[in-house]
């Protein structure tokens, strides 16, 4: 009878325990997330839509219901006359380019120069199956479902260049060549320090042409970084990249070194050279008109089996003008 006492005891003193713990556990999850819930959450994203522009190089975006509320009520019977209290569902087919939308994230495997991708991975072996980059046997480390964990919530910087240059919230012009310089003043004039590992977004103010202003979005010209200021965000050590325009660089994407043409420059510098993703397309608006300059990023690409990219809805976490 007296080990039956002490052992419920014992049984009590655990149960105890384990209770303190779990509530010492749930008060940091609780403390964590009032203390997320207490940041401004600001969209980084448009919508994917069947009008939204996409670089003619790439597969066109469709979206279509292939069942409706109509076709499926009672499907799963029992069927009469007046059907009541029966299921009913939709679902659709969509048919895109994850690497190219609203916004999206180039994988590493996405761009390749000269034969070779990031790492010196022969470009030709790590797609020779269709089934995705690196279903060969060669390179699936640089296909979007390898993306890095520490990424998925990382330090983001937004650099203003459109503000820095035009003093208001009007877009660059078409034809506008992004530098270093132009990196470094927005930098300067905006208070922020790039730092290793950040994620850097740079708004040309064309994501207010996405909706509504499609033509100019979608057409031959755009503004965008030069090779000048790729080096500068590498050699700050930005692992992603990203801004407000369809190719990220400056359209048309050509440019002439050593005597060559090259076409794409800024993606092969970014990308295959130097292993850092690219984002397209983002929605900088918000975040600009909030002067928002350094904020919490979420960029959750989806694991995308040998994927080429994914589409991505960011998200930017800042503290409230209350804070």
């Amino acid at each position: 009878m007296r080990f039956v006492k002490l052992a419920g005891a014992a049984v009590l003193l655990s149960l105890a325990s384990f209770t303190a713990a779990y509530a010492e556990d749930s008060d940091r999850v609780g403390d964590l997330l009032r203390t997320v819930k207490k940041a401004r959450l600001i969209d980084l994203s448009h919508n994917w839509e069947i009008t939204s522009p996409v670089a003619a190089v790439n597969p066109f975006y469709s979206f279509a219901l292939s069942a409706t509320h109509a076709n499926t009520r009672g499907a799963f019977g029992p069927f009469g006359e007046n059907p009541v209290g029966q299921l009913s569902f939709t679902a659709e087919v969509q048919h895109f380019s994850g690497q190219h939308g609203a916004p999206s994230i180039d994988a590493i495997g996405h761009i390749g120069r000269d034969g070779k991708l990031f790492g010196g991975v022969d470009a030709a072996a790590a797609t020779s199956n269709p089934d995705g980059i690196g279903a060969s046997g060669v390179g699936a480390n640089l296909a979007i479902d390898k993306f890095p964990s520490d990424l998925l919530i990382n330090r983001g910087v937004l650099l203003d260049v459109a503000a820095m240059v035009r003093g208001n919230s009007s877009p660059l012009p078409a034809d506008f060549e992004i530098t270093s310089e132009h990196l470094r003043q927005a930098a300067r004039q905006q208070g922020v320090r790039l730092k290793k590992g950040d994620t850097v977004f740079i708004r040309t103010g064309w994501g207010q042409y996405f909706k509504g202003g499609e033509a100019t979005y979608n057409g031959a010209f755009s503004p965008g970084p030069s090779l000048d200021a790729a080096n500068y965000l590498i050699g700050n050590g930005a692992r992603v990249v990203g801004d407000d325009t369809l190719t990220f660089e400056k359209r048309p994407p050509i440019a002439v070194a050593d005597g060559k043409t090259q076409v794409f420059p800024v993606h092969m510098r970014v990308i295959a050279d130097s292993g850092i993703f690219i984002i397209e397309n983002l929605n900088l608006e918000e975040l600009a008109k909030a002067k928002a300059y350094e904020f919490v990023v979420v960029v959750p690409p989806l694991r995308i089996l040998g994927g080429t990219g994914s589409a991505l809805r960011v998200l930017a976490l800042v503290p409230r003008d209350d804070d």
